[in-house]
């Protein structure tokens, strides 16, 4: 390198930052957000928090597995490191073309995420980032290397290491730095160390293969066998502690012909198609299921109209409410705590903030109601995709091993969304109808974000892997995924491309069990999430490919002799309410089925139908005739029903049949609810009305409740309703990602801070009559500063200033003048990149620049 060459070289991250243009800062800022909030004033603050731990720390944890394993080797390598000692660290003696291709890549995102600096001849990887990977014993490196010779004999005497010399053949020195570099010397001599090893017998060679891929330390005694004394005399082994040894690092490097790492991976693992379906199938199947969910959640909030479970006083479901839901809809505890919290998360389902704090529909879910059953799917799909909430965790025990909840405080996991959007790409990736294979979905992640949710005590799978199962079998589930492959409307809720239709497959390649070809198609770039509109035209998108697929709404169902009725699809909104009301769901599926039985008759009376009105809505949609054993279950009801009046008193029961009174007195059971006789044709209770109505009903009578003035009331199936509740905010996994506006206006701050903070000025009285730069407000009389502005009014110079806001936060800035008046000076703020008006007497000084910097 020339001494022109050597003197351009960048001498800190900073330097190395203020070389770069605006599109590489904006790739810095952009790839991590944390930088930018707040906007650094200039380039040396922002290579500052670049460096700091838990930045660095941020910015590994979204390395993929080959430029972390990159920034492993840099750690273990001199500092600086030429580019080709990295190669021969990935590469090993032998080389490795794949490594050599993908090397290039890597240090390219290390350069852009300024872990490192540097150019090729002279790599440095930033401080922090050495001190996080580089080997030390209480936090061994991950390539399994030990400390150099040099660190390894720190605390060596100087008379054992001309021992080590001496028994090695090598001319003793003066000094323990010379020693020390002539065993380095010999350990990175391959030719040398050929030899050396040669001679040593197969325990002690033994002893160094149990070593070389780590860890490095070993346990010796105090009196060494043969084999070991062997290694110690020859510094093969070097001591660290009483009874400890270590393997230097050059020692292994050799011992593994320079590899850094055991095994290198500079290709992502490929994503594995295990089946393939005809796309036309595939999304039918998603359609199916679309429908399906949107009706489970219908039916979860329909149990609920009228007040659901407790809120338990921590916050969350019990476990026996969870339970009982499960039962309700007829599906394993997982998948109800997963529709539990879908709705929660798509704002239907909230507290209603009661005394007595219950669980219920909100109003926003009477609106949901009335959407297309594509817009309903629609939501429902945006909201989990989007959502921190994570339910497979419930069940599953906190930090403090507290049982997790549904609906409970402590689900929200920042990673979801991210992994979610990710493992549907991966999909999108595949083949059109295409399904993966779900570990090589889980290995590919894995390669991705390597150091991103680390594994608790215990736990088998880190949480990015567990994220990424739920993310298949919840897509899945809420139509996202048919038969496993990506359907069209899951491609375009992630705003994912068309991609071209591939040419027919035989029938016979269908399934599960077809020999498929390994998907190797692998994209560049994780794709960012989308923005929140981003995000609401892919969800319009979506929609509106789902509604082709869904079948249109029926008018009409069949009822059988069985008191049943077969709805061989969707009904339509009033038709599926009325019916709701009427009968009770049985089964669900391609085709729902309906049960009517009195209780389910009787609710429909009490709603304000007649036994007319009941008869007339069944004959005008059924397409079979109404079958005579329910036109009876329906008249028998009807007859009896609000033959018996209840209301308030404590309550009372008014009857026109006083035989029918004699009968409930005489009833045991009635003997908990305090009756007794105020005329022929009334009761008295201690009970309450909702529990006289309830008794009475046990007892089999069809009872009805009356207002104060002696009307029916009518019991609305959606009573309840919490107040307007919005939908749970997801927790941010870190700062957002800037925009484009944002990133453009905070590199032109920077780089105006930068130039304020390092334009050389002309020197002043005082200086010593040479240029000078340095972070300190220059400091002038008003007297000169007023002449000073005035002049470079004149002059079209620019000025360095120092600036004090109402606020008193001082800062520097470098500005045109423009115009000076009324004690005010008009000029150019470079720093801002406009035109600002700023008052004298907060300008605490002014210095002319050396040239023209701005």
């Amino acid at each position: 390198m020339s001494t022109e060459e050597k003197s351009a070289a960048p001498r800190s991250l900073a330097e190395a930052l203020r070389a770069r243009d605006d599109a590489s800062l904006a790739a810095l800022l952009r790839s991590r957000p944390d930088l930018i909030t707040p906007v650094p004033t200039d380039l040396t603050q922002l290579a500052t928090r670049a460096g700091t731990r838990a930045s660095v720390v941020r910015a590994l944890e979204r390395l993929d597995r080959f430029a972390l394993q990159t920034a492993e080797a840099l750690a273990v390598a001199a500092d600086p490191a030429a580019y080709g000692e990295l190669l021969g660290l990935m590469a090993g003696d032998e080389g490795d073309p794949a490594v050599a291709a993908a090397l290039p890549r890597a240090v390219a995102l290390l350069r852009e995420q300024a872990l490192v600096w540097g150019g090729d001849d002279r790599l440095r990887l930033v401080r922090t980032a050495r001190e996080l990977l580089a080997p030390s014993p209480q936090h061994p490196s991950p390539t399994g290397l030990g400390p150099t010779v040099r660190e390894a004999t720190a605390g060596m005497s100087p008379g054992r290491v001309q021992e080590i010399l001496t028994t090695l053949g090598l001319p003793s020195t003066h000094d323990s730095v010379t020693a020390v570099a002539a065993l380095g010397a010999l350990f990175t001599d391959r030719k040398r160390m050929a030899g050396l090893l040669g001679e040593l017998p197969a325990g002690s060679l033994e002893v160094l293969d149990r070593l070389v891929w780590g860890p490095p330390y070993g346990q010796v005694t105090h009196d060494p066998a043969p084999h070991l004394r062997l290694l110690l005399d020859r510094g093969l082994l070097l001591p660290t502690a009483p009874g400890t040894v270590v393997l230097p690092r050059e020692v292994a490097l050799h011992l593994r012909a320079g590899r850094a790492h055991r095994t290198t991976e500079p290709v992502p693992p490929p994503v594995e198609a295990a089946a393939a379906h005809r796309p036309q199938v595939v999304d039918a199947t998603a359609a199916g299921q679309a429908l399906t969910a949107s009706a489970t959640v219908e039916e979860l909030l329909k149990d609920w109209h009228e007040g659901g479970p407790a809120v338990l006083r921590a916050g969350g479901l019990s476990v026996r409410d969870l339970k009982r839901t499960a039962v309700a809809l007829d599906v394993p505890e997982p998948v109800a705590a997963f529709w539990v919290e879908l709705a929660y998360a798509a704002g239907l389902l909230a507290s209603d903030g009661e005394a007595d704090e219950r669980y219920a529909a909100t109003p926003a879910y009477d609106e949901w109601r009335e959407l297309p059953a594509a817009e309903r799917w629609a939501r429902l799909a945006e909201a989990w995709l989007t959502a921190t909430r994570t339910p497979g965790l419930v069940g599953g025990r906190d930090a403090k091993d507290r049982t997790l909840s549904a609906l409970g405080p402590e689900l929200d996991r920042s990673a979801a969304p991210e992994v979610r959007h990710r493992v549907l790409t991966l999909l999108a990736g595949l083949p059109e109808g295409a399904a993966p294979e779900p570990e090589s979905v889980l290995a590919r992640l894995r390669w991705e974000r390597p150091l991103r949710g680390p594994r608790r005590a215990g736990q088998e799978e880190d949480l990015r892997t567990r994220l990424a199962r739920w993310t298949l079998s919840e897509a899945e589930l809420l139509g996202v995924t048919g038969r496993g492959a990506l359907a069209s409307p899951g491609r375009a809720l992630i705003g994912a491309p068309e991609p071209p239709r591939p040419a027919p497959e035989p029938e016979e390649s269908e399934g599960p069990g077809a020999k498929l070809p390994v998907h190797h198609r692998a994209p560049a770039a994780a794709p960012a999430p989308l923005t929140p509109a981003e995000q609401s035209a892919a969800t319009a998108t979506a929609a509106r490919l789902l509604a082709p697929l869904l079948p249109e709404p029926l008018d009409h169902v069949l009822l059988q002799a069985d008191l049943t009725a077969v709805a061989p699809g969707p009904l339509e909104r009033p038709l599926a309410d009325t019916l709701g009301v009427l009968a009770d769901v049985e089964s669900r599926g391609g085709a729902t089925v309906y049960r009517f039985t009195p209780g389910s008759v009787r609710r429909a009376l009490d709603a304000g139908q007649t036994a007319a009105d009941l008869h007339a809505f069944l004959a005008r949609h059924s397409r079979t005739p109404v079958p005579q054993p329910l036109t009876y279950l329906i008249d028998d009801v009807a007859r009896r029903h609000g033959r018996l009046r209840v209301g308030a008193a404590s309550a009372y029961v008014r009857c026109d049949d006083d035989a029918t009174l004699d009968e409930i007195l005489a009833d045991k059971r009635a003997a908990g609810l305090g009756l007794r006789r105020l005329a022929p044709t009334v009761l008295a209770a201690q009970a309450d009305p909702a529990a006289l109505l309830e008794g009475l009903r046990a007892m089999g009578f069809a009872p009805a409740a009356e207002s104060a003035a002696g009307d029916v009331l009518i019991a609305r199936a959606d009573a309840h309703r919490t107040p307007p509740r919005t939908a749970p905010e997801p927790v941010p996994d870190g700062p957002p990602v800037p925009d484009d506006t944002l990133l453009s206006a905070a590199i032109r701050a920077i780089r105006a801070g930068d130039l304020a903070s390092t334009a050389p000025r002309k020197p002043g009285p005082g200086d010593e009559g040479t240029p000078v730069a340095n972070g300190e407000l220059p400091r002038t009389g008003a007297a000169e500063t007023l002449a000073t502005v005035q002049a470079a009014v004149l002059t079209g110079e620019a000025l360095w200033i120092g600036f004090v806001n109402a606020e008193g936060s001082a800062s520097q800035r470098v500005i045109a003048p423009i115009r000076v008046e009324g004690g005010f000076v008009t000029a150019y703020d470079h720093t801002a990149d406009e035109v600002r008006t700023f008052p004298l007497h907060r300008i605490t000084g002014v210095a002319e620049l050396a040239g023209d910097e701005t």
